[in-house]
């Protein structure tokens, strides 16, 4: 796969994330410049999933593999930092691949539904939309995500006290906050804007 050259026109590509998978789904929908990097795309889906990114993660387009670099580990995987989503997907209907955790190895399709124009009263990345509650950090994948599941909602689930103990007291696989995934992707622009000031 060749990259394409990053064309100079911005605009928003509006893309569903869906967790590949789980049944009902856990789906988001953003808006994201279309000259994003592949590493600040990354950020932004931690946030709008539920990840506390404390894992390797990927993203898989056209068969090549974009990530933090690691000679050791594939010399082949291309710098997510130098890579614009738009030189790799940029046709509405295109898809690519995010992993993360490649231990419990959740996979995430990112689907492109439309492009849109910059609008001057929004401030992007922004997430519009989205069902249900991310998985808790290493609960074993989908699978142990299920069984985990089955033991917080049946009192009588030899498992179901230790459960809870270890996700804190409460588990909602039905909560959403847009207006809270918004607050964090704004507090995360805010210190990126710090950042790059230095």
């Amino acid at each position: 796969m060749v990259l394409r050259k990053q064309t100079t026109d911005l605009c928003v590509y509006q893309i569903k994330v869906t967790l590949i998978g789980i049944e009902p789904p856990i789906w988001r929908r953003i808006q994201i410049p279309n000259d994003i990097s592949l590493k600040k795309l990354h950020e932004i889906l931690q946030i709008v999933m539920g990840w506390s990114n404390s894992h390797l993660h990927q993203f898989v387009i056209g068969g090549k593999y974009f990530a933090e670099p690691d000679p050791e580990y594939d010399p082949e995987v291309k710098n997510e930092k130098m890579v614009r989503l738009n030189q790799v997907i940029s046709g509405v209907g295109e898809r690519a691949i995010y992993e993360y955790d490649f231990g419990d190895n959740w996979e995430h399709e990112l689907v492109i539904e439309k492009i849109l124009p910059l609008s001057e009263t929004v401030r992007y990345p922004i997430c519009v939309a989205g069902q249900r509650a991310c998985p808790p950090e290493d609960c074993g994948g989908i699978q142990g995500y299920k069984h985990f599941l089955e033991a917080i909602q049946n009192h009588d689930h030899p498992e179901h006290d230790e459960m809870l103990d270890w996700i804190g007291g409460d588990f909602d696989p039905e909560a959403f906050d847009l207006d809270e995934i918004n607050r964090k992707i704004e507090t995360l622009l805010l210190k990126n804007s710090r950042i790059n000031k230095l």
